[in-house]
């Protein structure tokens, strides 16, 4: 049998939230690979810690989390480099990724450089946007709503457009960008039916309505629907 390179989702950060089938592969599986900052263990890590046995050999691949392109894709040139060497020695490698792999998935990109050569399964996981909807008991759409999700890194006028054109909206990567959402929000009158999560699934999780945020962290989630809740 051929060795398989895993996709793991580990979800937005409550360890309960790995799915069965997750912490069966990270059971067996004899390598462990995990997104990582510079220095420190890294957040995907951290969520999955209790699933993953002693003694397994493991592969950090670290970069700055920042706006250089060029050293995360060295970065990951890297990783899938080492991974290949465990996949050619035939041994299976888990790779850990926050929330699901493939929605704005660190795995994305070695599954990109390594899915050509090797045999590749990918083990969804709990996104943050769904997570932060069961959070904030806020249903993100109904009936046969259309449903956005927006970087706040967009710009505005980019904003504003993609949120004329559909019913429901999850905003994600909010930080800095807050006072932009802001404006477009309140331009479509939609600011007061929008619900603001922080850090969901984690131990610094916080809710805020409308009336009181003021700043929010990159880890942030605006869900906004433009009836106010999703089943009128």
């Amino acid at each position: 049998m051929s060795p398989t390179l895993y996709g793991i989702g580990v979800g937005p950060g409550d360890p309960e939230l790995l799915t069965v089938k997750a912490t069966r592969i990270l059971a067996e599986a004899p390598v462990i690979a995990w997104p990582a900052p510079l220095e420190g263990e890294g957040l995907a890590r951290t969520i999955a810690a209790r699933h993953i046995p002693a003694g397994r050999a493991e592969i950090a691949i670290r970069m700055g989390f920042g706006v250089d392109r060029a050293g995360a894709e060295a970065a990951y040139d890297q990783g899938a480099a080492e991974i290949a060497h465990h996949l050619e020695a035939g041994r299976d490698v888990a790779v850990l990724c926050e929330g699901d792999p493939l929605f704005f998935g660190s795995f994305i990109y070695l599954f990109g450089r390594l899915s050509p050569r090797f045999t590749v399964e990918i083990v969804p996981g709990v996104s943050s946007v769904m997570a932060a909807g069961a959070a904030l008991q806020a249903p993100l759409c109904a009936w046969d709503d259309a449903v956005a999700i927006i970087p706040a890194t967009r710009d505005e006028a980019a904003i504003e457009a993609l949120l004329r054109q559909t019913e429901a909206a999850a905003i994600m990567k909010v930080g800095r960008h807050l006072p932009k959402i802001r404006r477009v929000l309140e331009r479509l009158d939609l600011w007061d039916k929008a619900r603001f999560i922080e850090r969901v699934g984690l131990p610094g999780q916080r809710v805020f309505a409308p009336a009181t945020v003021a700043t929010l962290s990159y880890f942030s989630i605006i869900l906004v629907h433009r009836r106010g809740n999703a089943w009128l």
